[in-house]
């Protein structure tokens, strides 16, 4: 892992569940794809809270934010169970090109990104709402100006790059999104910022099985924070 990145924060602990701040380019556990890597989360947790945890869901390695573990293999199954109900609800924070309605519902099916073309598709649902929208005075594409938007976007369902795939087909896709995103503004954004990230965070989790009721918040990570920054202090009125 690139040492300029951040290390991860335990922004949650208690006798059942432990959650960190992922940071982006670190993954959840080893994969034969990425065998060169050497810091992983799954790891890194095992090591900070001294015992064998065990991973309630994935993100990819270039999303930051939570990512939750159990703390024994009987409440690991518990979550495991109740993981795509209304008992597990997921918020994450994404920059994107361009002003989509103010919120919505994309009810695109997908298909597992590595999978054959033909493939059958499956059912995929994500909502989002507008937090805030940017216009910026800077040439990128074909127009004199270029918007865009910070998304929250829930999803109800969980497919594998379901919030990037989801985005693309409303062509709003994600600033650092290299599979699905736009390359001119994703080279503006690596020129402009310094490398090429993903601009997506897990910002929330909210777990309620009618006993366990939690919040985890996660902050954006310093890059997306400074990069929220440029834009606030860049943007012309959007009214």
């Amino acid at each position: 892992m690139d040492p300029t990145w951040e290390i991860p924060q335990v922004i949650y602990s208690d006798d059942n569940l432990v959650a960190i701040n992922k940071p982006p380019g670190m993954l959840v556990h080893r994969t034969k794809l990425d065998a060169h890597e050497t810091v992983f989360a799954l790891q890194w947790v095992r090591d900070h809270v001294g015992q064998r945890v065990y991973p309630l869901h994935r993100l990819d390695k270039a999303t930051s934010g939570v990512l939750a573990f159990a703390k024994s293999s009987k409440v690991a199954r518990h979550w495991s169970d109740a993981w795509h109900t209304d008992a597990v609800h997921k918020d994450y924070l994404a920059l994107v090109r361009g002003w989509p309605n103010s919120k919505g519902t994309i009810d695109h099916p997908l298909r597992d990104p590595d999978s054959a073309p033909d493939s059958p598709r499956k059912e995929a649902e994500t909502t989002f709402e507008i937090i805030d929208k940017y216009l910026i005075n800077i040439n990128i594409d074909r127009y004199p100006m270029s918007r865009f938007s910070l998304l929250q976007l829930s999803p109800l369902t969980g497919r594998r790059h379901q919030l990037r795939q989801h985005l693309k087909h409303i062509n709003h896709p994600i600033i650092g999104d290299v599979r699905y995103g736009k390359g001119t503004y994703n080279r503006w954004a690596r020129d402009q910022f310094g490398e090429t990230r993903l601009f997506l965070h897990a910002h929330q989790l909210r777990l309620d099985d009618g006993v366990t009721r939690i919040t985890i918040t996660a902050p954006p990570n310093p890059h997306l924070q400074q990069t929220l920054e440029f834009f606030r202090d860049n943007t012309l009125t959007t009214e």
